[in-house]
């Protein structure tokens, strides 16, 4: 005869459950609210701010934000009438947040070989000195950054928003190392015997073995330059290199402040969170498992 193994439900447990519930009430609560004031007329919306469904239901305001609507039809249900090259913007995007994920994850993994595997002098106390960058507020790095962007004729390019941060992170070269740290040195000797140097063991044994955590870093590094504002917003001043996330200001800021367009706005900001969504719904148990076995908890 089966025996149930369920636990009953103990008041601690339903106090748990209880908070639990709230927590993620409030966690997901703003995206319903974004996508209730997406799906809203605008002109409908004004009348019920505070309801909690969609106002006078439309899909206008992403028709709006791809493009796919006339300007009459954008301000016969309440927008502003301003344009948003989602294509170009996306793509901009893209190229931006790609690019400079490639070069810090690859530097940082370099880097990481070079002070887990490699025996030099000095080694540890470099290391602490790169860490001590994590303690330094982004803030102080801004107006260095723009100057010798500036100065190397980088302003408004792609070069100029990716140099800066495509070089170094500290948080990628330390979540790295310590998995490298880990590593079996007996292939590496076997290798070495071979007649294998650094570079080949590198790139043939250590990059291979090292292919989780470098998937880990590389989404946590192209999520993160991808909602980037600050930096494009100092470097990028037409729309050939402006990310999403900046366009999206401009977009507001493009909109009467006595009509803005709310319903387009929201939307626009769905579009641009949606490449992100679909990341972490891919990949988030990937994520969680490399945080794991790296020790970092």
């Amino acid at each position: 005869m089966a025996t149930s193994t369920r636990k009953p439900l103990s008041p601690g447990r339903i106090l748990a459950w209880l908070c639990l519930i709230v927590i993620m009430a409030v966690t997901l609560f703003p995206f319903y609210w974004i996508l209730r004031t997406a799906l809203s007329n605008n002109f409908a919306l004004l009348t019920d701010p505070s309801s909690l469904f969609p106002v006078g239901f439309t899909w206008g305001a992403f028709k709006r934000v791809l493009g796919l609507a006339s300007t009459a039809e954008a301000l016969a249900e309440g927008g502003s009438g301003a344009s948003l090259n989602t294509a170009l913007y996306l793509r901009n995007s893209i190229i931006y947040a790609t690019t400079q994920t490639v070069l810090v994850v690859f530097f940082s993994a370099a880097a990481a070989y070079a002070f887990a595997r490699l025996r030099w002098r000095g080694r540890n106390l470099v290391f602490g000195v790169l860490l001590c960058s994590l303690m330094v507020p982004e803030i102080l790095t801004l107006l260095p950054n723009f100057v010798l962007v500036r100065d190397l004729g980088l302003t408004d390019t792609f070069g100029g928003l990716v140099l800066p941060y495509g070089i170094f992170s500290g948080f990628t070269l330390f979540f790295l190392r310590q998995f490298m740290l880990g590593l079996n040195r007996e292939i590496e000797e076997a290798a070495t015997v071979d007649g294998a140097g650094p570079l080949r063991i590198f790139f043939t044994i250590v990059l291979p073995m090292s292919a989780a955590p470098i998937a880990t870093v590389f989404l946590l590094n192209f999520i993160n330059t991808w909602n980037y504002f600050i930096w494009p917003l100092l470097v990028s001043n037409s729309e050939d290199t402006r990310p999403l996330t900046l366009a999206l200001a401009v977009f507001k800021q493009s909109s009467p402040q006595s009509a803005l367009d709310w319903a387009g706005l929201m939307a626009a900001t769905l579009v641009a969170a949606l490449p992100m969504f679909l990341l972490v719904l891919a990949f988030g148990k990937r994520i969680v498992n490399s945080i794991g076995f790296t020790g970092i908890k």
